[in-house]
C-alpha cells in the first residue's frame, strides 16, 4: 500500500486508513457510481469524501505502477497546486494506492466534502432561476478564461465538474475531478475546444463564446462560430459512442 497524506491530517493515519478499509459497507453515496465509486463519510467534525477509482485494465495497471501516476495521485496533487494558484477545489485529504505484486489495483482519493448551491449542470437544465441563469453563465465563462491565463487546461471541463456557490449575488467555482489536467498555455484553439463538453445547447454556447470573445478582444461571430463547431463535434462523437455502447450492450436491457 501506498499512502500520502496532507501535512494539515498528519497523526491521523489510523482513522484514515479505517475509512478506505471500511468503504465497501459504509459511508453514503453520491451518485450511481457506474465506473468509480465516490461516498461521504463524517470524519473528526467534517465531511469527507472519498473516491474509490475503478480497477484498472492489466496494461493501465501496469502503466500506473511505472510510466504514469495514479488517478488518485494527480487528483491529490493537482488540487493541491490548484489551490496554490488561487483557483477553488475541495481541501485534498490524502491518496491511497494499493498493489498487487507490480500491479496497482485499487486507488483511493480523499477530500473534505463541500455542499454547493448549483452544478454547471443545472443551467442547461433550467433549475436556476431566470433572473440569475445569465449572470452565471457569463462569471463561469470569466472563470475558464483565469483557468487558461493562468496555464490550466482542465480536460475534464464538463456539466458535473464545475460546482458553483452563490453569496449575497456573487459566485464562486470550484472544480472537482481533477485527474485529467495540463499546466501549460493553450492555445486559442484548445481555449475554446475546452468549452465543447459542457453543453449540447446553442443558446448557452452563444452567452459563453460572446463572453469569452470580449475578455479576449476577439471577434465574436469568429469565436462562436469556432465554439460551436467543437461542441457540434463532441456532441456527435458522444451520441455515436452511446448508439453503438448500446447496441453492443442490448443483453443488458
Amino acid at each position: 500500500m501506498k499512502r500520502v497524506i496532507d501535512l494539515k491530517y498528519q497523526g491521523l493515519e489510523k482513522d484514515l486508513d479505517a475509512l478506505i478499509e471500511n468503504f465497501s459497507y459504509s459511508g453514503k453515496p453520491i451518485g450511481k457510481g457506474v465506473r468509480n465509486k465516490i461516498k461521504y463519510f463524517t470524519f473528526k467534525g467534517k465531511t469527507v469524501n472519498v473516491k474509490a477509482f475503478k480497477v484498472p485494465n492489466i496494461i493501465n495497471q501496469l502503466v500506473y505502477r511505472f510510466l504514469r501516476k495514479s488517478k488518485a495521485e494527480r487528483s491529490f496533487f493537482n488540487a493541491k497546486k490548484l489551490l496554490e494558484m488561487g483557483i477553488l477545489t475541495p481541501e485534498p485529504v490524502a491518496y491511497y494506492e494499493f498493489y498487487s505484486f507490480i500491479l496497482l489495483k485499487r486507488s483511493f482519493y480523499v477530500c473534505e466534502h463541500l455542499s454547493c448551491d448549483y452544478t454547471y449542470r443545472d443551467l442547461i437544465n433550467n433549475k436556476v432561476e431566470p433572473s440569475k441563469w445569465d449572470t452565471i453563465l457569463r462569471e463561469f465563462t470569466k472563470f475558464t478564461y483565469r483557468l487558461h491565463e493562468n496555464g490550466i487546461l482542465f480536460l475534464d471541463h464538463s456539466p458535473g465538474n464545475t460546482l458553483i456557490n452563490e453569496i449575497n449575488g456573487y459566485y464562486s467555482f470550484y472544480l472537482v475531478d481533477l485527474n485529467r489536467m495540463k499546466f501549460k498555455p493553450p492555445s486559442l484553439e484548445e481555449r475554446l475546444k475546452n468549452f465543447s463538453r459542457l453543453t449540447p445547447r446553442k443558446d448557452m454556447v452563444e452567452i459563453m463564446s460572446e463572453e469569452y470573445a470580449g475578455l479576449m478582444d476577439l471577434n465574436k461571430a469568429e469565436v462562436f462560430q469556432k465554439m460551436w463547431f467543437y461542441t457540434e463535434q463532441f456532441q456527435n462523437k458522444f451520441q455515436r459512442k452511446k448508439e453503438l455502447k448500446k447496441k453492443l450492450l442490448f443483453w443488458r436491457s
